[in-house]
């Protein structure tokens, strides 16, 4: 019989009072929050209401370096990290920490993600669940070469041996570099069904803010593709971008102002690894 391992869950957050109002009530266990400097009360409310939450406030806006800050504070052997607007179904950690103790070489399980009221499975899930990598003997569901932080439980030793998210991405993708790098270093990344967690995005997004998401997303494929893979699939990325519409381009131009960050921390991955991530590239573009 497999010993549960503990986890802590780990949030960060930035201005998002009322959505935290609503999804840390439906937390259990252990649960770190890194505040990025918000300015809407989020601090008072948090320490008033959720006097259990470990609470680490932050003078700046850290982007997703916040989650590094949790995942050092954190006891436990295993961290799941949540959106301020997500929170894990009951037992989904349970379930988790089963796989991870039957799987010593496993650093991340992305759970299926479900979005909004009418629970409408997240299509990357979709695609995780049917990841061209197969599911290798003794693992507990099909290989994947990236995770949705939201929906992920990390082996926080492995988290650490690869450094965790950077700044140079800051935010929005945050997880293809990591993943690429887990898989440099041996471990393993699965999707598993059973595990779940949900997902409920603000609906009041506007036209401007949905743009400036676009941006940064191509901004950071760019940047990733920079850090580790291939000079072709940066330019690849590049002109993609540029293709993209004004968005795109916008990106394109916040990338080349990071460009030179970026090449200080260069270091492209092994042919095994690129392999990996070119399969699962074809697979995506195929559907």
């Amino acid at each position: 019989m497999c010993v549960p391992i503990p986890v802590t869950t780990v949030i960060a957050t930035r201005n998002r009072c009322h959505e935290l109002r609503s999804s840390l009530p439906r937390h259990s266990g252990p649960v770190i929050l890194v505040d990025n400097g918000s300015t809407d009360g989020t601090r008072d409310m948090v320490a008033r209401e959720h006097p259990e939450v470990t609470l680490i406030p932050l003078s700046r806006n850290a982007g997703a370096v916040a989650r590094n800050i949790g995942v050092q504070e954190a006891a436990t052997p295993l961290v799941a990290f949540a959106d301020d607007d997500s929170w894990w179904a009951p037992e989904a950690l349970e379930r988790a920490s089963a796989v991870f103790a039957t799987s010593p070489r496993l650093a991340v399980v992305n759970g299926r993600i479900l979005v909004g009221e009418d629970e409408v499975l997240d299509p990357t899930c979709d695609l995780m669940a049917r990841s061209p990598l197969g599911t290798e003997d003794g693992l507990p569901g099909p290989s994947i070469l990236g995770f949705v932080a939201c929906g992920a439980v990390v082996r926080r030793s492995a988290f650490l041996m690869a450094h965790g998210f950077d700044d140079v991405i800051f935010f929005m993708g945050e997880e293809e570099r990591l993943a690429l790098d887990l898989m440099e270093l041996r471990w393993h990344l699965c999707y598993v069904d059973s595990v779940v967690a949900h997902h409920h995005p603000s609906a009041d997004r506007d036209a401007a803010s949905r743009e400036r998401r676009a941006a940064l997303a191509a901004r950071n494929q760019v940047l990733t593709a920079v850090l580790r893979r291939p000079w072709p699939e940066v330019g690849r990325r590049g002109l993609a971008a540029a293709q993209r519409g004004p968005a795109g381009r916008r990106g394109l131009g916040q990338a080349a102002a990071r460009f030179p960050r970026a090449v200080r921390s260069r270091r492209p991955v092994g042919p095994a690894v690129e392999m990996a991530a070119k399969v699962v590239e074809r697979a995506s573009d195929l559907r």
